[in-house]
């Protein structure tokens, strides 16, 4: 079964190159390996690019690019290299010489990236974490107004590798070649519109060198999903497969929590409940007849329901009026297992408290209600707003977006690599949390729920997505569920 892939901070990163080049003995021969490996890269994808632009900042990763740019010219390509600042490091400085001693001719005219047809940026790689000014900021723009492919070398220019965040102005590269090891902050947030297609050379370092260094996060694709799904037994029943109680659907809100119902169902429930306003019965019932709707129209008549069902989906729908407070005060209160969502999260951020065996699923701006602080603020680092929600509330987190974050307490942030920007509609929050408690009340725990409930649910999205990104919508997300949920189904449960 596939393994998640472990990514890696810029702290861990720059200590897995220490002890990688104690090993080799030479830190210019680990130049050397990712210089090669990024006009290896470039051959693979570009075989016919014959000029090529070679953008080299002062640091190592200019140091790797006059490596490429010395293995283009001894090609016989027609090669600029571009110097943003002279080198500051001995290897770099190294790699510089050998690149003009191979007939290079080193320049810092940018207008000459205009002219070539292939722009390779090393300029900065993982060593910026601020917003580029002045000639930086300038060169940066001039290679993405250059109108041609970009392969960057580690990490695109002017994108935080630890965040994902871009502060400012920021190469938009055609493909990135991470170098060692993956970077959790190319695989979240604003990153991913700057990252291109992304492939890993490991440069042969020793796995001795990652020693004890944990990841900063892990990433699941869809090749992941099955781990989570196990076969089921030819004997089982309804009961084996868990009760949901999808609670919400104030007036004028019903399709909120019908659209989670029938996530729910999808997502392979035994039994799903309603509990919503009496005028939304008819409709759901007409509209979802294997859920089982209820009217409430007070906090009474729902005291029956929090004994019988095993996990609750709260929040789609629910409001923050009297009814709404109402159900949210009882449900919190039961002691049940609960996915959060919407409105019940916007309750929650009004009056805090530790949640055990809660998923709380909000997007950025309920994100940010929840920390009181802004949504600019969420989307500069993304893993640590998911791991600052799960320590407050000690809960498990989904911070939903693009490279959706789960976070748990004292456990390693899993980032969800799948999705799609067809996804950012009106509705689909509402599926999640159906798709979440109901694998949740097969018998996942919260962790594992949240997991594989966001990455069913953005797979789902990108079957959907098959026939357009444009006009998606939840229900296109509802009636892929199924399909995805049996595609290679583990023959075990999950260990």
């Amino acid at each position: 079964m596939p393994s998640p892939l472990p990514l890696y901070d810029v702290a861990a990163l720059r200590a897995i190159e220490a002890r990688a080049t104690v090993a080799l003995g030479d830190e210019f021969a680990l130049m050397q390996r990712a210089g090669a490996a990024a006009w290896r890269e470039l051959l693979a994808q570009w075989p016919q690019a014959r000029r090529i632009a070679v953008a080299c900042g002062p640091g190592n990763n200019g140091g790797d690019g006059y490596v490429l740019a010395r293995h283009a010219l001894e090609s016989g390509r027609e090669v600029r290299v571009l110097q943003l600042q002279p080198p500051r490091t001995e290897s770099a400085k190294r790699a510089c010489d050998e690149c003009v001693q191979a007939g290079g001719r080193v320049e810092n005219d940018v207008s000459a990236l205009a002219e070539s047809g292939l722009i390779v940026d090393a300029l900065f790689g993982i060593g910026l974490s601020r917003a580029p000014e002045g000639d930086a900021a300038a060169w940066i723009d001039a290679i993405d107004s250059a109108n041609v492919p970009i392969l960057a070398i580690d990490v695109p220019s002017g994108v935080d590798a630890d965040r994902g965040s871009v502060p400012g102005i920021a190469v938009h590269a055609t493909r990135t070649l991470e170098c060692i090891a993956p970077k959790a902050g190319l695989r979240t947030g604003a990153a991913l519109d700057h990252v291109g297609a992304l492939s890993l050379a490991t440069l042969d370092v020793p796995a001795s060198a990652f020693g004890d260094i944990e990841p900063a996060a892990e990433w699941f694709d869809a090749d992941c999903l099955a781990g989570f799904l196990p076969k089921r037994r030819r004997d089982s029943h309804k009961g084996d497969h868990g009760r949901v109680l999808c609670i919400g659907g104030d007036h004028g809100m019903g399709g909120a929590v019908l659209l989670c119902a029938e996530a729910a169902l999808r997502a392979g429930a035994g039994l799903v409940r309603v509990a919503t306003r009496e005028a939304h019965v008819a409709p759901l019932l007409a509209r979802c007849p294997e859920a089982m709707p209820v009217g409430i129209d007070d906090s009474h008549s729902f005291a029956s329901l929090l004994e019988r069902d095993g996990v609750f989906a709260l929040g789609p729908g629910l409001g923050q009026g009297e009814w709404g407070r109402a159900l949210f005060s009882a449900a919190i209160s039961s002691g049940k297992p609960l996915v959060v969502d919407a409105d019940a999260l916007n309750l929650l951020a009004q009056s805090p408290r530790a949640w055990p065996d809660a998923v709380l699923t909000p997007h950025p701006g309920e994100a940010a209600r929840l920390l009181g602080c802004s949504n600019a603020e969420i989307q500069r680092d993304r893993i640590d707003a998911a791991k600052r929600i799960a320590e407050r509330f000690d809960a498990v987190v989904v911070l939903k977006g693009a490279g959706s974050v789960i976070a748990a307490p004292n456990r390693i942030p899993r980032i969800i690599g799948a999705g799609n920007p067809g996804m950012a509609v009106g509705g689909m929050g509402d599926v999640l949390t159906g798709v979440v408690a109901a694998l949740r009340a097969q018998g996942l725990d919260a962790f594992d729920a949240a997991t594989a409930g966001a990455l069913l649910h953005a797979v789902a999205g990108d079957v959907a997505a098959q026939d357009g990104e444009r006009g998606l919508s939840p229900r296109d997300v509802i009636a892929r569920l199924r399909r995805v949920a049996n595609a290679g189904q583990s023959a075990h449960a999950p260990a």
